[in-house]
């Protein structure tokens, strides 16, 4: 027996994803495909806003058979807007995977609690699978 996979309209869904906070990136984000991040920890708040750099996170959840799949990605997010895949330094880890451990339960809440829809880890994740660890 199969069951078939109700997925929500993309604007409702996207919607939704905004209200879980200042995570989503519609620019970044399609029908299917949809880009969170978040700049967890300032790397030098001495200069000028404009030219600041951050560390945090970024995910990618992209639609698939029953739900939704993940991969995400540590880094800095330089000066020109860009995401850069880097070792966060030890000082600024705490706050980056606070960031995303506080954003994870949201979202699987919504997906999972709302709409019925799985989230599964990508099979390319190099990192440890979210949700994992308490």
């Amino acid at each position: 027996m199969t069951t078939n996979t109700t997925f929500p309209p993309h604007g409702r869904l996207i919607t939704k994803l905004t209200a879980l906070g200042p995570y989503l990136r519609q620019q970044h984000s399609s029908d299917g495909r949809y880009f969170f991040d978040c700049l967890a920890s300032c790397i030098s708040a001495k200069k000028a806003p404009e030219e600041r750099e951050f560390w945090g996170w970024w995910l990618v959840m992209t639609t698939t058979d029953t739900g939704f799949e993940y991969c995400y990605y540590f880094g800095r997010f330089d000066n020109k807007g860009e995401w850069v895949r880097e070792s966060v330094p030890a000082k600024h880890e705490q706050a980056v995977l606070q960031t995303l451990d506080d954003f994870y339960p949201k979202l699987t809440g919504l997906l999972q609690g709302e709409f019925n829809l799985e989230l599964t880890p990508s099979g390319e994740l190099e990192e440890a699978e979210l949700g994992s660890v308490a």
